[in-house]
């Protein structure tokens, strides 16, 4: 079982600067990525917080809770959050950071994953399809 966790802002899909996300909404996001678990052969769990600590505690609570693997798009915490790095290098499940844009083509600040260092990987700049292709990788690493 997959856990798909999306921070802050990511509720705002579909009218927050669509000329960078797109017009889809956070509600198609998990439909679409739904359908592609079920494609795969993966059980997906999907989540979305603006609130840290709440992040933090589905982090840490993954592998209790019988998932196999995370793909999350941390938002903004991506730049700043050591909580979060830290949440996620002190547990053992692979994790693979998502973002919708490409965000190493927008302002500076955005150039730095604090928490890319702790994942499996990165996938930036594909849309929706970079969570697939997160799944896809859980998958194949994960033997499902």
């Amino acid at each position: 079982m997959i856990l798909i966790l999306n921070g802050p802002n990511l509720n705002m899909l579909g009218t927050r600067e669509p000329q960078t996300y797109g017009s889809a909404t956070l509600v198609d996001l998990e439909a679409q990525c739904e359908a592609w678990g079920a494609e795969l052969g993966l059980a997906v769990s999907c989540r979305q917080s603006n609130f840290e600590g709440q992040l933090l505690e589905w982090i840490q609570e993954a592998e209790e809770h019988g998932f196999s693997g995370i793909v999350i798009n941390p938002g903004a915490l991506t730049h700043y959050s050591y909580a979060l790095r830290d949440a996620i290098a002190g547990q053992r499940l692979p994790v693979v950071e998502v973002h919708i844009s490409n965000v190493d083509a927008r302002e500076s600040f955005r150039h730095v994953s604090v928490t890319a260092g702790v994942c499996r990987g990165k996938i930036s700049g594909l849309g929706f399809l970079g969570y697939r292709l997160a799944m896809e990788y859980l998958q194949d690493i994960l033997g499902n």
